[in-house]
């Protein structure tokens, strides 16, 4: 029987529910038929990338940045 594939909005939904404790981690893994240790996993990765929300944006304007920076350096060569 193959794996099942949780998709990253379905992961984060279940590990709010248990940062936000409205319930008991067991009860929440129990009504979504999920183990618990692959939960622990999810929560533990998610906590470690948190950052990456804060950061994406600036890096993507920096990126943007260089390549309109670029463009008008093309621009004026031609």
């Amino acid at each position: 029987m193959p794996r099942k594939k949780y998709t990253a909005e379905f992961k984060t939904k279940i590990v709010l529910s248990i940062l936000q404790g409205d319930k008991e981690f067991n009860v929440i893994c129990s009504e979504n038929g999920l183990n618990p240790n692959m939960v622990r996993k999810w929560k533990q990765e998610f906590l470690q990338n948190a950052h990456l929300a804060f950061g994406a944006d600036s890096e993507r304007k920096a990126v943007q940045r260089k390549e309109d920076d670029l463009k008008k350096k093309n621009d004026q060569m031609l």
